[in-house]
């Protein structure tokens, strides 16, 4: 059994793939990824994660409307959980505003492993 359970919510396959093995370097964590943020909506809604890592420009819906429907969820199961947006540098009022609606931190592309695994690792007060 793992300790925690984190969902990667990008729907490039390559950064899916580039986060979960950068992540599996975490000892005791569980990734389950979603391909954008429908189905990120819908793992929120199935299951307790402990942390989120979503992209801001996906299809379907984009990470600032998964961010906002999170923290706006009148059940609460996941209003708490720390979100931390995986964006490119060239997004200061997407990461701006994905802050403002309640993101916990927030990554650039392209990602550097040790930020990625600091960021996690303090979201989730493992650090």
């Amino acid at each position: 059994m793992s300790d925690y359970r984190v969902l990667v919510v990008e729907d490039s396959p390559t950064m899916s793939q580039l986060l979960k093995f950068t992540l599996r370097r975490i000892k005791g964590l569980e990734v389950v990824t979603a391909s954008d943020g429908v189905d990120g909506l819908k793992k929120l809604a199935n299951a307790k994660y402990d942390l989120v890592l979503t992209d801001i420009n996906m299809p379907l819906m984009d990470g600032l409307k998964l961010i906002g429907l999170v923290r706006g969820d009148g059940n609460g199961t996941n209003k708490s959980v720390p979100i931390v947006i995986i964006t490119t540098e060239g997004e200061d009022d997407a990461r701006r505003e994905g802050l403002a609606l309640g993101a916990t931190s927030y990554i650039t592309k392209p990602i550097n492993s040790r930020e990625v695994i600091d960021t996690v690792m303090k979201c989730l007060g493992a650090a």
